[in-house]
């Protein structure tokens, strides 16, 4: 399930945004990234498809944050 929730100041957008959930994200400066654990961006794109272990797997939803 999805929970509605802004993002805190300073981190991302200030826009209202839904977190994907499930999904634990560190990437601090990833413009989706809430500052704490949790991923804004709707839904995650995670590859490629021939990837034989995590340390092969990339978020392709990745998408820098602007200062």
């Amino acid at each position: 399930m999805m929970e509605d929730k802004k993002c805190k100041s300073g981190c991302g957008s200030t826009a209202k945004h839904k977190h994907v959930d499930g999904i634990v994200c560190d990437v601090k400066n990833c413009a989706y990234h809430d500052c704490e654990t949790e991923c804004y961006a709707g839904k995650v794109s995670i590859g490629p498809r021939d990837a034989s272990c995590s340390a092969n797997t990339v978020c392709a939803t990745f998408k820098p944050r602007e200062l």
